[in-house]
């Protein structure tokens, strides 16, 4: 019988067609800083903190921090240089960022949260309240990581092993069944605080998680048909998520839950 704990680091038996994230190619060949919001700036200058997914380091949002720039706010980046590090440290660092920039804006800030950087948007937003008042993540598998394609567990087992071998910065084996990052494997199951507005974002044609781990019936949820990769810059999403930082960044209450809605498709 296998071990509980060796059973949650075991790939799970889910194959999206990857090849949906080929979608993505023609928007990441666009210039970060030529993004504009499709109408007038909402113009109230929240701070707003990007958080990369797995692999990945703030240039892969810049895309969305331009368009978010364009629609009136003012983005900043995690300062992580490459997402691989085990969660604890990770969440770590950025709480520290998050308390900067709270402290620069004068009040609570907004964080939006790419794959596994959404999860650890959830994190922070659990552990540190008063410096968010919105979470907003972007095909966040939060219900269960590792619903993931295989490939990318393959990737993420590759430098587990790295890690587990020494390299430091790295994610080990250790950070999903040992003591280490215990702590943010508890606070990402744990109910999402009050007081801090929440939007879900996930698509069904997702190539890369599961959409269902992505979504929580406890905060606002919202479809689009953009691919894991392309989210992070389709306008549509991006114009949707502009809003909701309008609507519930101020997190004053809970919102209850709604019914998912889809993004209209790009004309």
């Amino acid at each position: 019988m296998i071990d509980a704990a060796v059973t949650r680091l075991l790939p799970r038996a889910f194959l999206p067609p990857i090849w949906r994230e080929l979608r993505a190619l023609e928007r990441w060949l666009l210039p970060s800083d030529g993004a504009a919001a499709p109408v007038a700036p909402l113009g109230t200058a929240r701070p707003v903190m990007l958080i990369p997914g797995f692999l990945a380091a703030d240039s892969s949002l810049g895309y969305a921090a331009s368009y978010l720039r364009a629609a009136g706010y003012e983005p900043y980046g995690s300062d992580l240089r490459w997402n691989v590090d085990c969660s604890e440290a990770a969440v770590a660092r950025l709480v520290a960022r998050a308390e900067g920039l709270a402290e620069r804006a004068g009040g609570r800030i907004v964080l939006v949260g790419h794959s596994r950087g959404g999860l650890f948007a959830r994190v922070l937003a659990r552990r540190r309240p008063e410096l968010v008042s919105l979470v907003v993540t972007l095909a966040a598998p939060h219900r269960d990581p590792l619903a993931i394609h295989p490939l990318l567990w393959a990737n993420a087992a590759t430098l587990a092993t790295i890690g587990t071998l020494g390299v430091p910065g790295v994610m080990r084996w250790g950070c999903r069944v040992a003591r280490c990052c215990e702590p943010f494997w508890r606070d990402l199951a744990a109910p999402f605080p009050r007081g801090v507005g929440l939007l879900s974002v996930y698509s069904r044609t997702d190539g890369v998680v599961d959409w269902r781990a992505c979504v929580d019936p406890g905060g606002r949820c919202l479809e689009t048909p953009a691919s894991h990769c392309g989210m992070v810059a389709h306008q549509p999403t991006l114009w949707s998520v502009a809003q909701a930082i309008e609507e519930l960044g101020e997190g004053a209450r809970r919102r209850s839950a709604v019914e998912p809605s889809v993004v209209a498709q790009a004309a």
